[in-house]
Formats: C-alpha cells, structure tokens, sequence
C-alpha cells in the first residue's frame, strides 16, 4: 500500500506540473514574452523601445510563430536580466552566455551555440594581447559593459590591468578605436563582427578563444515541459537548415 501511494503522489506530482507549464501559459495568453538586453550584436539590438533585430530575434520570432502567437518583448539590462526574467518574461535571449550562477534561478536551453570569450584590439596591437598574461599588465586599461559575463571574467582573470567600466555596449568598441581602452573580452562571434564593422579593429585568435563558452536561451526554472519544447523547436531548426540560415544572415 504504501509503495502504491508513493507511486500515486508521484503520477499526480507530475501531472500537476505539467499543468502548471508555462506552455500553457503562453498559448492561452496569445503571446511569448520575451525579455532581451538588445545591446548586442548580432543576437539582439534595439531599433526603439519596442522593435529589436537580430540572430536571436529572427530565431524566438521563427519559435513563436511555431505555436501560433505573437512575440511581446521586454527591454532589459545585463545587470537587471535574472531579476526581469523571472518576474517579466517566459523566454530570455540576445546572446546570453550560460554560466551555473544564472542556473540558480532559471533553466538553459540546449546550448544553439558554442564560442567562448576572446579579446579585441587595434589591428596595430594584435601581437601584444595573446593570452591573459599579456592583457593583465598595469599599462593596459581593458573595458567591460556592466553586469555580464564579459565584466565577470575580466574580474576573475585581470588583477593588475586598468578595468573600466562603460555603460553602452552598443558604442563600447568605438572606445577602443579612440585609445581610451586598450582592449575588451567578448565572445569570440562578437569579436568577428565588431571588427568587420570597425576599421582598425582585430579580434585576437576568436578561433582560439581564451576561455570555453556556451550560449542558450533563458526558460523557467523547474518547468521540464516548456524546456523540452523549446529545446526540440531549437533542434529542428538546426536540423532544417533554418538555423543556419538566420546564422549566416547575421554573421555574414
């Protein structure tokens, strides 16, 4: 009998939280509400207080589309994206790297990306930032948008080089082209398109980043059901060549 209760607690357990899905959620709200920075190209970027593009865009756009509702998004910062993802959002994207401390309050997605953090210079001072060795001398000033993963490996990793910190990501690169930074860690994607998109810029060996790293998108803690799915739509994607598309379309 009692082995016969603890199966029947556990069967009701589990239909109770797959009821308690937010997939069923969303479909009854008619919306996904999608919480992202939109400072960083290519996965997401502000056109507006309400309109973004990007690779991450287009994808969760494609998801959304998928189930049938519209997708409402919801601006936020590096430093506000756990405290607003919880209390606003059922997704979160926009080139969010997955780190064990943004697991204690919510659930990745299959990683949809695997880079890891490297640095970017002038082309002209490409040799002398190889490794954190060279960059964490007094001389070099390294500049870091607030509240990431970026700011937080600058901070493990650098104990005597200069670390500044400067609040818009989307025109944090151009201090570097001024001479008022020396150089900036940021995943290695973004280094390659930073530096097509700014003459006498060079990302420094993306191909060999300096530290391993993964990107996923932000769902519910505890919530099996809407992570199995959005997991499988990511999945398909990949496997139907749309993801690769949408990557080629932002990284070209």
């Amino acid at each position: 009998m009692r082995i016969l209760s603890a199966v029947l607690l556990a069967s009701m357990a589990t239909v109770a939280h797959a009821e308690d899905s937010r997939f069923d959620d969303v479909m009854k709200r008619g919306a996904l509400r999608v919480c992202t920075p939109g400072d960083y190209k290519p996965f997401s970027l502000a056109k507006g207080d309400t309109a973004f593009e990007g690779l991450d865009v287009d994808l969760v756009q494609a998801m959304a589309k998928s189930l049938g509702v519209e997708v409402r998004f919801v601006k936020t910062s590096w430093p506000k994206l756990m405290d607003d993802f919880v209390d606003k959002c059922d997704v979160a994207v926009g080139g969010i790297s997955v780190t064990t401390d943004r697991q204690k309050r919510a659930f990745f997605t299959a990683p949809y990306m695997v880079n890891g953090k490297a640095p970017i210079t002038k082309c002209e001072n490409v040799s002398r930032f190889q490794t954190v060795a060279d960059i964490d001398k007094p001389t070099v000033t390294v500049i870091e948008n607030p509240g990431g993963s970026n700011e937080r490996f600058a901070r493990a990793n650098f104990k005597q080089a200069k670390i500044v910190i400067f609040s818009d990501n989307t025109t944090i690169f151009d201090e570097i082209v001024k001479g008022n930074a020396d150089v900036m860690i940021s995943e290695s994607v973004e280094t390659i398109v930073q530096a097509k998109a700014r003459p006498g810029l060079c990302a420094v060996n993306p191909d060999r980043p300096l530290q391993y790293g993964e990107m996923a998108w932000l769902v519910p803690r505890g919530d099996a059901t809407f992570k199995a799915w959005v997991d499988q739509w990511l999945h398909l994607a990949k496997a139907s060549g749309e993801y690769d598309r949408t990557v080629a379309l932002w990284l070209k």
